[in-house]
């Protein structure tokens, strides 16, 4: 039953998003424009709940693959966020869940015993990467389908080393973010809000983390993996820092913003971030191969990538800036 988990989860996500869509609910809980959004109208936010039905039924194929301290947190994460997404939560509340969904993970899975600074350690990064998808969340299509690509190449990677179901855990999230880019991809007629964003950034930490203690892959692997967001929302929440802006502030930083601002549109903009995602995950694929040594030569060759990248659309948005000044 468990090859059939990636069908359920598309089929059950598209299923529960479509009925709630239609209901009261989906009229009640709206994505209100602010300072971040690019869109203009009110657009229900009710996608994360379908995303979870889809992924949680998927998963119960496959209940004795499971590990509690990858659910457990991940549930946990996904009422607060649902909660926050309806009612609005403090920054202190969210960040409360957070710790404490990072704090199962390193105990749970073991790595609080091996070395007290490298859990703190790892309890930051997993926090940072907990709200990963949440900043990236705020272009039609694009963290649902980075989703797809992104927890497809775990799957790959874990199917290469014969875990079949791992893979097929890996495989079923990605397919539940495939099922929400039906409702999801330009023109967006639904958001996934935190309650999808942000257990789809926890469970690229848990998984990750997993797959590299299972010794599926290496530590760098989930970070090539996913470089292309972390890339554009730790540069941009970095640059914020520098030049004394709030990070929890709303904005329209980030580099996927920018290149919706300046005219790409969502559809080209999810279309070439796709693209990159696919070519970033597949080197690392490639790589896994044949070393599994730190890809210093590829990290070179990708970091040099995002930093061209950024400078041209710096200076486009530059451009731009003066000439509506002007």
């Amino acid at each position: 039953m468990s090859h059939y988990s990636p069908l359920i989860a598309a089929l059950i996500t598209m299923l529960v998003t479509t009925i709630i869509l239609f209901s009261k609910v989906g009229k009640e809980i709206q994505d209100i424009p602010n300072e971040r959004s690019l869109h203009a109208q009110p657009i229900p936010r009710i996608g994360g709940i379908g995303l979870m039905a889809g992924l949680l039924s998927a998963w119960g194929l496959m209940i004795k693959s499971l590990a509690w301290w990858v659910v457990l947190p991940l549930v946990i994460l996904f009422i607060v966020s649902l909660l926050d997404d309806m009612r609005g939560l403090r920054v202190r509340s969210r960040l409360l869940a957070q710790i404490t969904a990072a704090a199962i993970l390193v105990f749970g899975s073991g790595l609080l015993t091996q070395n007290i600074l490298v859990s703190l350690f790892m309890i930051f990064c997993i926090i940072w990467m907990t709200n990963l998808f949440n900043f990236m969340d705020g272009s039609d299509g694009l963290a649902a389908g980075m989703a797809f690509f992104g927890f497809t190449m775990y799957g790959v990677a874990a199917l290469m080393h014969g875990a079949d179901n791992q893979a097929m855990l890996n495989f079923s999230i990605g397919a539940a973010g495939l099922g929400l880019l039906y409702y999801n991809f330009h023109p967006a007629q639904v958001f996934m809000g935190d309650a999808g964003s942000i257990p789809l950034g926890f469970l690229t930490a848990a998984m990750g983390l997993w797959g590299w203690q299972l010794a599926l892959w290496p530590a760098w692997f989930p970070l090539l993996v996913f470089s292309p967001f972390i890339m554009d929302a730790s540069v941009t929440l970095l640059k914020r820092t520098l030049n004394r802006k709030k990070i929890s502030e709303a904005h329209r930083e980030h580099y996927y913003q920018r290149l919706v601002l300046i005219g790409w549109g969502h559809r080209n903009v999810a279309l070439f971030e796709y693209s990159l995602m696919l070519a970033a995950g597949a080197s690392a694929i490639g790589w896994l191969n044949h070393s599994t040594e730190w890809p210093w030569i590829l990290f070179l060759i990708w970091g040099s990538i995002y930093l061209s990248l950024m400078l041209i659309l710096d200076y486009r948005w530059k451009v731009i800036q003066q000439t509506q000044r002007g």
